[in-house]
């Protein structure tokens, strides 16, 4: 699982895209879309320490950065979500946690219940049955929708505070994580939610100008790949049974798969 960082991408003006990797923490990782797939999880989470473990003279403990989409699809989210507070209060590795698209489609459910079908529609359906709610015909009306919402608010409980604390991008020396890459033309300080959440169409056509490598989920890939500034590691777990985690240090990706 040894993925060497090919540097073929080219700017406008020709120019190869060179920027050397300096993640600026040692040794760091990022995890890609679990959505609801904890076994995977707890598997992918054994994999790091053992690696991390091998490292001659590595600290304790290690930086894993987390990009989103913890539910939906899966049939595990409230299993995902128990795991990754017990990461957030062991010490066992200094997690990361970022917010996915289907994280802010949750938050807009409980604000606004009429936004339900969407949200369920795409995976919402499994985070509601994990938490032990069940949807009864096809054409609720305005209040039954908003029983739902209550609903899973109750159930979720402290699981709710934990997402709503999650962070939108992590920056690491030249290196910036965030759920759906970043826009390729702004400066990762100045990117909006939007893109963030949902990606950018120039993100996979331009090279970054600014020498950032960004790391991202949201795009599901048959292998994960690291080039032109881009590493992507969202393997599409839920329906693959291969969740991904890139290992990023100082000139050097490698990929560890549960």
């Amino acid at each position: 699982m040894l993925n060497l960082i090919r540097k073929l991408g080219r700017r406008a003006g020709g120019e190869a895209f060179s920027a050397p990797l300096e993640p600026g923490e040692g040794v760091i990782y990022a995890v890609g879309d679990v959505h609801g797939r904890h076994d995977l999880l707890a598997c992918l989470l054994e994999r790091i320490l053992d690696d991390f473990r091998a490292l001659a003279g590595a600290p304790a403990p290690p930086r894993v950065v987390f990009l989103g989409d913890y539910i939906d699809r899966g049939d595990g989210s409230r299993e995902t979500i128990a795991a990754l507070r017990d990461l957030a209060r062991g010490g066992d590795i200094a997690p990361v946690f970022l917010m996915g698209n289907h994280e802010q489609m949750l938050l807009r459910f409980l604000r606004e219940p009429t936004t339900g079908p969407h949200w369920v529609r795409n995976g919402g359906l499994q985070t509601l049955a994990s938490y032990g709610i069940a949807l009864v015909g096809s054409s609720q009306g305005p209040e039954d929708v908003a029983a739902v919402r209550d609903a899973l608010r109750e159930a979720m409980g402290r699981d709710l505070d934990f997402i709503e604390s999650l962070r939108l991008c992590h920056h690491a020396g030249n290196v910036f994580f965030a759920h759906a890459g970043a826009d390729p033309d702004i400066p990762t300080e100045e990117q909006d939610v939007q893109t963030l959440l949902w990606g950018s169409r120039r993100f996979g056509e331009t090279v970054r100008a600014d020498g950032m490598w960004v790391v991202h989920g949201h795009f599901v890939v048959d292998h994960p790949t690291a080039e032109n500034g881009r590493i992507a590691v969202d393997t599409g777990a839920y329906f693959s049974g291969r969740l991904t985690a890139a290992r990023i240090a100082p000139g050097d990706v490698r990929f560890i798969q549960s």
